[in-house]
């Protein structure tokens, strides 16, 4: 990715380093439309849609979120952490304890969307860099 966000990639692939802003964009984003669909569709409609638009949502923010864990040096399977934490305590928490799913997303928030990236070549790759010159042809 360049200056230009490559959506595509972002959302939908799990290999490489995302770096903080696509990261937290793509996080609005995936919120967004989760609260948009549970508001909007009710009822029968949404127990047949929501065998195709929960797995889409939940693929999408596993992928953005295995990005920024590789950006921090740390391995994506981390998302599945994060992600089972934000289904026990979405949409309030209510159980004695989603206080543990609330201390998964409070550091996860911290660690992914305040803490940079490692500099430099890590086991996943090079940093993103931000280019804003256009290509020689």
């Amino acid at each position: 990715m360049n200056a230009k966000i490559d959506w595509s990639e972002l959302f939908f692939s799990s290999t490489g380093r995302g770096r903080q802003m696509p990261f937290v964009i793509a996080g609005v984003i995936l919120l967004i439309a989760l609260a948009f669909y549970e508001s909007v569709v009710t009822g029968g409609l949404k127990l047949l849609t929501g065998w195709v638009v929960y797995p889409v949502l939940f693929f999408c923010g596993a992928c953005v979120l295995s990005k920024r864990l590789h950006d921090r040096g740390r391995s994506g399977w981390w998302s599945a952490v994060i992600l089972v934490a934000f289904v026990m305590v979405w949409p309030q928490p209510e159980g004695f304890f989603d206080f543990i799913g609330v201390a998964v997303l409070v550091w996860a928030f911290v660690d992914l969307t305040l803490m940079p990236g490692e500099r430099g070549m890590n086991r996943y790759g090079l940093p993103i860099r931000v280019t804003t010159e256009e290509p020689v042809t």
